[in-house]
């Protein structure tokens, strides 16, 4: 006999079910949702600025939304609560790193970032360093679009570079199921 209709009264609740039927209507999907790393040669970051992070190589993509060969932003379709993250390890040859910033910019603007200070000598302080940074925001499915950013100090203004290989730095965001 096929049930139609489950009420508590008569199911007991306690018990365990053995189910092979189909439920729908249930859960959802984390889509739209992507991941892209920096691969290839490493990228420069000028001494003391912020640089969008062209990470070139999807890990996967499943809409379409993420543009990893000229503008490097994530624009999503739909709307909704995104879980959004990143990272980028800054590297000085020169061993002099003082700064290491990582940001998340939703539409040309910083929304949310994480930070490392070695220290505020002008001594030679560290080589790199990466901070993670994630949150949620809200995305209207039109227009709205993500990027991520990065910000490396070196003692005497050198420069720095985002490494790449071993998933250094990376980018990404998924759809929350709400």
């Amino acid at each position: 006999m096929a049930i139609t209709k489950i009420q508590s009264e008569s199911l007991n609740l306690a018990d365990t079910y053995a189910f092979t039927g189909t439920v729908t209507g249930a859960g959802g999907v984390n889509t739209p949702a992507f991941e892209a790393v920096l691969t290839g040669s490493s990228q420069d970051i000028n001494d003391a600025t912020y640089t969008k992070i062209n990470c070139n190589t999807e890990t996967y993509d499943t809409d379409n939304a993420y543009d990893n060969s000229s503008n490097f932003r994530f624009t999503p379709q739909t709307a909704g609560k995104y879980y959004v993250y990143g990272k980028a390890l800054l590297d000085s040859t020169a061993g002099n790193m003082r700064n290491v910033i990582n940001v998340i910019y939703k539409n040309g603007s910083a929304l949310t970032l994480g930070a490392i200070n070695f220290h505020s000598s002008d001594s030679n302080d560290s080589e790199g360093g990466s901070t993670f940074v994630g949150t949620v925001v809200d995305m209207n499915g039109s227009s709205d679009y993500l990027e991520l950013y990065a910000y490396g100090d070196t003692v005497a203004g050198g420069t720095s570079s985002a490494d790449v290989g071993e998933r250094r730095t990376l980018f990404g965001a998924y759809k929350i199921i709400t």
